[in-house]
């Protein structure tokens, strides 16, 4: 069967007014790659105290990374324009909170974004669901 007998329609990305976005991460193959210069080049301050402030730190910087990850996907599908990992902050007001995020950019106004973290075993997992709102949208 064709795309069209399938009812499959492709929309150009500007068309879209929401994107997801996920990753997973493996917790001993993320331990083997991460040193200092990826925490500094990744992580803004306040994640990284956030991750450090727990005794397996570890898997939070992992939680943390998948979830950048998932937002930087979703956000790519229907934006183009660059994105630094690190302009993307995931901010906790409490242990087990709603995280938030923080795009450091001009992003701020255009997007509403959702964000689900977990962790279990050796892996964690992060899923984003990012709304454009076209109204606020301002391309520089």
């Amino acid at each position: 069967m064709t795309d069209e007998q399938l009812g499959i329609v492709e929309m150009p990305s500007s068309t879209r007014k929401f994107a997801v976005g996920n990753d997973l991460v493996l917790l001993s193959e993320f331990e083997l790659s991460f040193n200092k210069l990826f925490e500094a080049k990744i992580y803004t301050g306040n994640e990284i105290k956030y991750c450090t402030s727990f005794s397996n730190s570890m898997l939070r910087f992992a939680a943390t990374w998948a979830a950048k990850e998932a937002v930087y996907k979703a956000v790519k599908q229907i934006d183009a324009r660059p994105l630094s990992l690190k302009k993307i902050e995931i901010k906790r007001n409490e242990i087990g909170g709603i995280p938030i995020v923080v795009l450091h950019s001009h992003f701020d106004s255009s997007y509403s974004i959702s964000l689900s973290i977990t962790h279990d075993g050796a892996y964690a997992w992060a899923v984003a669901i990012v709304e454009i709102d076209k109204e606020q949208v301002r391309i520089h």
